[in-house]
Protein backbone atom coordinates (compact mmCIF):
# COMPACT_ATOMS: atom_id res chain seq x y z
CA UNK A 1 0.00 0.00 0.00
CA UNK A 2 0.67 3.56 -0.60
CA UNK A 3 2.29 5.12 3.01
CA UNK A 4 0.15 8.24 2.82
CA UNK A 5 -2.58 6.16 2.67
CA UNK A 6 -1.52 3.41 5.47
CA UNK A 7 -1.18 6.93 7.33
CA UNK A 8 -4.66 8.69 6.53
CA UNK A 9 -6.26 5.09 7.20
CA UNK A 10 -4.77 4.26 10.64
CA UNK A 11 -5.95 8.19 11.57
CA UNK A 12 -9.20 7.23 10.40
CA UNK A 13 -9.46 4.77 12.13
CA UNK A 14 -8.61 5.62 14.96
CA UNK A 15 -10.10 8.93 14.85
CA UNK A 16 -13.59 7.23 14.07
CA UNK A 17 -13.27 4.67 16.81
CA UNK A 18 -12.92 7.81 19.55
CA UNK A 19 -16.06 9.49 18.40
CA UNK A 20 -18.14 6.80 17.93
CA UNK A 21 -17.18 5.85 21.69
CA UNK A 22 -17.72 9.16 23.21
CA UNK A 23 -20.68 10.13 20.80
CA UNK A 24 -23.00 6.65 21.91
CA UNK A 25 -21.86 6.51 25.43
CA UNK A 26 -25.59 6.82 26.23
CA UNK A 27 -26.71 3.21 24.46
CA UNK A 28 -27.87 0.48 26.52
CA UNK A 29 -25.51 -0.90 28.93
CA UNK A 30 -25.22 -4.05 26.90
CA UNK A 31 -24.25 -2.42 23.44
CA UNK A 32 -22.02 -0.13 25.76
CA UNK A 33 -19.73 -3.21 27.04
CA UNK A 34 -19.41 -4.85 23.80
CA UNK A 35 -18.22 -1.32 22.17
CA UNK A 36 -15.77 -0.67 25.00
CA UNK A 37 -14.56 -4.51 24.92
CA UNK A 38 -14.33 -5.20 21.48
CA UNK A 39 -15.24 -3.28 19.00
CA UNK A 40 -13.24 -0.13 20.10
CA UNK A 41 -9.95 -1.87 20.58
CA UNK A 42 -10.06 -3.89 17.78
CA UNK A 43 -10.17 -0.95 15.56
CA UNK A 44 -7.86 1.33 17.50
CA UNK A 45 -5.27 -1.64 17.10
CA UNK A 46 -5.81 -1.59 13.60
CA UNK A 47 -5.28 2.35 13.12
CA UNK A 48 -2.26 1.49 15.07
CA UNK A 49 -0.93 -1.07 12.91
CA UNK A 50 -1.97 1.04 9.45
CA UNK A 51 0.16 4.35 11.51
CA UNK A 52 3.18 2.39 12.17
CA UNK A 53 3.77 0.25 8.48
CA UNK A 54 2.98 4.02 6.98
CA UNK A 55 5.68 5.68 9.22
CA UNK A 56 7.15 2.60 8.64
CA UNK A 57 7.58 3.09 5.28
CA UNK A 58 8.59 6.57 5.90
CA UNK A 59 11.94 5.29 6.31
CA UNK A 60 12.46 3.73 3.45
Amino acid sequence: MNKWLEILIGLILIVAAVYVFLTFSSWGQAALTVLKGGIVWFVVLIGLLFLLLGISDLKE
